[in-house]
């Protein structure tokens, strides 16, 4: 280990809160000023004393080139079918960003259709949104810069590859949902500055335009809010868009809209922030006079659109099911007529869409899938064959379609494409990659353990055949536990180089994820958010009792949530842990909610504005707990300048906090901060960035977990 390192000098102020009568202090508050000289000139002084460590590490430069020659190999992703063509993306191995592709039949040389290593030289603009029209000849797409959420929008021309002259600003967080003649089609906006004050408040009604368009945000830490439906005629300039439809008297409701496929109704899920709670209203698209009617008025469960034939829609929910079902309604008809068709299960319902004249639908076992077909009346038609213990997607195609893809990954096994034949009921390989590594070497395998209140989560673990439980093996121990989001096995060649040098790879699925339903989502959130937090650090205690490892060679990590979830858990065991990596984290709870979207997430961690989720967030926000002349265990901290989902303020204040706290303290590690230029959240970063954070990351836990 090297000398104790020499931490940037970080300016402290004397700001003070009070909140609910307790007076909280906040020495750097200056550094929330993102576009200041200060930070600027901060977080270039903390880049070089990072790197400065990191370029120092032997081992960093082997792992570099073994992540590059792994990552070099063609990644495709799943086709699907519009009108006569195919699409699908593929990446020829170290491109910083994958390429849309078009054929008419499988047999077809298929053409570069968008390639977005075009768009800059840097691979930092991204394709991030798309939709096409139903015929299959225009798309609609969104590019992002830098790896910010907001994107701008533009059309092209499938045949020709030709872009209209329509371009389209102020969008985040929207889908594109077409007219099934392709005149246009519907999205979601927000107006000026997503900042916007009472006045901006006024109700226009359908039919009216909104010429309120204005500029990008002043600053990346701008709150979004009001957004609201258009529909969108091609050839039209932006400010003629028709308003379809806002609620100003609901500043966090955000409209994901869907047309049916015969085109006669516009369905419409509103969104509430994060909660996976929706509504669904309707519009009737044969009378341009009609109004935006109600289905679903009261956000009590999530609802998902499964199928629609005519004015029967099938809906996915969790309503009075937790690990979800399949329901169908007639438009215009009450709740209480609401027909069930495929009733809950042992297992949780991930999805269910209709391709192939049948309902085919994604399950969770255990955190692995499992995936099986209904007629639309609900009888069962059998299992889908999958090739073991790992995570399927895609399941591409439409109703009429008499085939569709899938994709199937593991932690060992690389993503890979099927065809499902619907008239045989057979699938079959489409495209495996080819990759430079021997996944015959590794095994992965599934424990169970409980935590502090006798929950029983489960945990994958990944490594070598034939290791030796000495309680002195490298681990690496992911988690999330959030937004009911579901943890399962996944590839990504990033994991390899630390496999292959004897680590472990450990994945915990505590609760507030979607594992189990929305109960274990549930039981992991507001006043029970501990619960997750314990989860996880029972699986760092059984990890080390069944003699995997020890303290000083267990390394934690998580991105976002999973970054609260790493720091939170270092804050309240830093004896359990020899390095924590909190990518990107959520780690001042009592200010999350003053910047972008971070409003929206008060459905799982509750709002500092109300004295009792004040309380509960004050007890473990990280920020708010380290405590002075403790010994933290060695963090990396890593964030993107650019990050409008999580702003990167929060690893600002948390490293600066976490560097005074382990000043003068022998036995403390390192305490890093990483901050990647024209980065953002993690969305649409290039390759060759990915490919030097992965390498610093691994680089880093070698160095301090003492690996060699």
């Amino acid at each position: 280990m090297p000398e104790p390192l020499a931490y940037p000098p970080t300016r402290k102020s004397d700001q003070r809160d009070v909140l609910h009568g307790v007076e909280i202090a906040d020495p750097y508050r200056w550094l929330e000023d993102l576009d200041s000289p200060e930070t600027a000139a901060w977080t270039e002084a903390q880049n070089q004393v990072t790197f400065g460590f990191l370029n120092a590490i032997p081992a960093r430069a082997r792992i570099q080139q073994r992540l590059t020659s792994l990552w070099n190999y063609e990644r495709y992703g799943t086709p699907w079918r519009k009108g006569k063509r195919y699409f699908f993306f593929k990446n020829d191995g170290l491109q910083n960003q994958s390429v849309l592709y078009t054929q008419r039949s499988l047999g077809e040389e298929p053409r570069a259709l968008i390639d977005p290593n075009a768009f800059s030289a840097d691979g930092t603009v991204a394709l991030a949104t798309m939709g096409l029209s139903d015929d299959g000849e225009m798309l609609a797409y969104g590019t992002s810069v830098s790896g910010s959420d907001w994107e701008t929008w533009r059309v092209r021309g499938v045949e020709d590859g030709v872009d209209f002259p329509d371009v389209l600003e102020r969008i985040k967080f929207s889908s594109v949902a077409w007219a099934k003649d392709g005149s246009g089609f519907y999205y979601a906006r927000f107006d000026r500055s997503a900042r916007l004050d009472r006045s901006a408040l006024v109700d226009r009604g359908p039919g009216e335009s909104d010429t309120d368009l204005g500029a990008e945000p002043e600053k990346l830490e701008d709150v979004n809010r009001f957004q609201k439906l258009y529909f969108h005629r091609l050839g039209d300039p932006q400010e003629k868009d028709e308003l379809i439809y806002h609620r100003p008297d609901q500043p966090d409701w955000g409209f994901s809209p869907e047309v049916s496929e015969d085109g006669r109704t516009l369905i419409l899920s509103v969104w509430k922030g994060t909660d996976p709670k929706n509504l669904v209203f309707w519009k009737d698209l044969t009378n341009p006079a009609s109004s935006v009617r109600e289905l679903i008025p009261d956000f009590q469960a999530k609802y998902s659109l499964a199928a629609d034939i005519g004015r029967r829609f099938w809906f996915l929910t969790d309503l009075d099911a937790p690990r979800g079902r399949v329901v169908a309604v007639d438009l215009g008809r009450d709740a209480e007529a609401w027909e069930e068709i495929v009733p809950e299960s042992a297992e949780t319902l991930e999805s269910a869409h209709a391709v192939g004249n049948r309902l085919l639908a994604s399950y969770l076992r255990d955190a692995h899938a499992v995936a099986r077909t209904f007629t639309f009346a609900g009888e069962p038609l059998g299992e889908i064959a999958l090739p073991g213990l790992g995570t399927v997607s895609g399941f591409t195609g439409e109703r009429g379609h008499m085939e569709s893809f899938f994709a199937f990954t593991g932690f060992t096994f690389p993503t890979t494409i099927y065809r499902l034949d619907f008239h045989t009921h057979v699938s079959s390989l489409f495209r495996a990659p080819k990759l430079d590594f021997d996944a015959s070497a590794f095994e992965t395998s599934q424990a169970f353990y409980l935590s502090k209140d006798g929950t029983r989560v489960p945990l994958f673990m990944v490594h070598k055949k034939g290791i030796a439980r000495d309680g002195n093996l490298p681990v690496y121990l992911y988690g999330y536990g959030g937004f009911n989001i579901s943890l399962t096995p996944s590839f990504s060649a990033g994991s390899l180089p630390w496999l292959e040098m004897g680590g472990v790879l450990a994945v915990a699925c505590i609760r507030g994820g979607g594992e189990y339903g929305e109960e274990w989502h549930a039981a992991g959130i507001l006043g029970r958010k501990q619960n997750g937090f314990d989860d996880f650090i029972a699986a760092a205690e059984w990890l080390i009792r069944e003699g995997y490892t020890s303290p000083k060679r267990l390394a934690i990590g998580g991105g976002s949530n999973g970054g609260l979830l790493v720091a939170a858990c270092m804050v309240q065991r830093p004896d359990l842990f020899g390095a924590v990596l909190p990518a990107v984290g959520v780690l001042d709870m009592l200010r999350y909610h003053k910047f972008t979207i971070g409003w929206a997430w008060a459905s799982d961690y509750g709002s500092p504005e109300d004295a009792d989720a004040f309380r509960i967030l004050s007890a473990y926000s990280p920020l708010h707990n380290l405590k002075e002349g403790t010994a933290y265990p060695a963090v990396l901290l890593t964030t993107g300048d650019h990050d409008d989902r999580v702003v990167p303020s929060h690893s600002f204040k948390f490293a600066a906090a976490l560097q005074a706290a382990v000043a003068g303290v022998p036995a403390a590690g390192p305490a890093l901060i990483r901050v990647e230029t024209k980065a953002g959240h993690g969305g649409g970063k290039p390759m060759s960035k990915v490919i030097e954070e992965t390498a610093d990351r691994w680089a880093f836990l070698v160095e301090v977990l003492g690996m060699e």
